[in-house]
């Protein structure tokens, strides 16, 4: 047997036992704060790893050896080997402070590895719930773009569907246009064909210098042919004052009101009546009435009589714009109105009229 090593104190001065470890694999105890003694303060036992611990014989109570199980793994912390001696180890759990009992390890791995495992399932049934959401979201996402996209597309079939009908519409009333252009070009050139030069030759040179003269070429022939006719009523007195007021501009024509109106003394005619025509004599129903110029005195008139006067006034209303310069037109368009006019008073003087007049 090896001569043992000197017995070390502990750190903490005689506050804990000492083991000394031989190299034949005994341990030797020495109670801390005895120092150095005679060999037989000193008990070797033959340790075995599986034998359970014993409680030192003839040691005072508290300083029995605490039982570590041994294992043989080389250097490492807490051990070291002298060159030429045994291996010095520290077993005491005092020199590892804050370490847990070895008892209480595989205790709280257990509680870990349970809490774990249950982190774990909670953590994954949560997840499969937002899995199963976030499918049912994106199916119903689905089924909403399938929805518009089905709507979006009707929708591009009805905008192609009227945009095809809105064109050919288009197509169909530029061709009626056209027909009837190509209609009227036609109508004018044969009007063109009958229409009395002399007449249109008349017109234009009325037309480079217009005046209200009735002795000039144009204007005597329809004073001759339309006006005079037009305004020859039964009673020619007051017809030559009507001709002379239409001629003046100050001829008024107004409806008849619904009251009862004061009665007007005209020499030799009685025109006081709403149901006898002051210009023809005739039993009619009058609904309007003449005043000429600033007399105070109205004179009720039939539709007839209406509609005859109104049409000599529409002709020399044309011809004052013509005048006045109002009227920015070629030659022909304003021939064609003045013979549109003409024909007014010819319609007017074999008795065809509106009924509003």
């Amino acid at each position: 047997m090896e001569a043992p090593e000197e017995p070390r104190q502990c750190p903490a001065r005689g506050s804990c036992p000492v083991f000394l470890a031989m190299s034949s694999g005994t341990v030797r105890y020495a109670p801390s704060g005895l120092g150095p003694g005679p060999e037989r303060n000193f008990r070797e036992e033959t340790w075995d790893a599986n034998s359970p611990p014993q409680q030192d014989k003839g040691l005072p109570v508290g300083l029995s050896a605490i039982s570590v199980p041994w294992k043989n793994l080389g250097p490492s912390k807490g051990t070291r080997e002298s060159p030429g001696g045994p291996v010095e180890a520290s077993t005491s759990w005092e020199d590892a402070p804050g370490e847990a009992h070895p008892a209480a390890a595989p205790l709280d791995v257990s509680r870990l590895r349970s809490s774990s495992m249950e982190i774990r399932e909670k953590g994954s049934e949560f997840l499969k719930e937002e899995l199963y959401k976030a499918q049912k979201e994106l199916k119903l996402k689905d089924e909403e773009c399938e929805r518009l996209c089905k709507v979006r597309a009707q929708l591009e079939q009805e905008l192609e569907e009227l945009t095809a009908s809105l064109f050919e519409e288009a197509h169909k009333m530029v061709r009626d246009a056209n027909m009837k252009q190509a209609t009227s070009e036609k109508q004018l050139k044969e009007a063109w064909g009958k229409v009395d030069t002399t007449l249109f030759a008349e017109f234009q040179a009325w037309r480079a210098s217009p005046t209200l003269d009735k002795n000039c070429p144009f204007l005597e022939r329809v004073y001759r042919e339309d006006v005079g006719p037009c305004l020859d009523f039964t009673v020619q007195e007051l017809s030559a004052l009507v001709r002379t007021a239409v001629e003046d501009n100050t001829l008024t024509i107004e409806p008849v009101a619904s009251q009862t109106l004061p009665a007007v003394k005209v020499p030799t005619v009685e025109c006081n009546s709403t149901s006898t025509c002051a210009l023809s004599g005739l039993a009619r129903t009058c609904h309007h009435r003449i005043r000429l110029g600033d007399s105070d005195s109205h004179y009720y008139i039939s539709p007839s009589s209406r509609a005859r006067i109104t049409a000599v006034c529409n002709f020399f209303t044309y011809i004052r714009y013509i005048q006045q310069g109002l009227v920015r037109q070629d030659a022909e368009p304003m021939f064609w109105e003045i013979m549109r006019l003409r024909k007014g008073m010819s319609l007017a003087k074999l008795g065809f009229f509106s009924q509003e007049a």
